[in-house]
């Protein structure tokens, strides 16, 4: 579920990114936050996707 959600902001983000400035950069704090869960995952021990 957390990979889905990745792929999902990560194309959201580019779209943002591409299309509308100001949308693209608030995806892209969501895709920062969802990078440092995943980080949080992995160095707990918990599978990360």
């Amino acid at each position: 579920m957390l990979f889905t959600i990745a792929v999902i902001l990560i194309v959201l983000w580019l779209l943002g990114f591409v299309a509308f400035p100001v949308i693209g950069s608030f995806i892209h704090v969501l895709l920062v936050i969802a990078v440092i869960v995943v980080l949080v995952r992995i160095i707990s021990g918990r599978r990360a996707l």
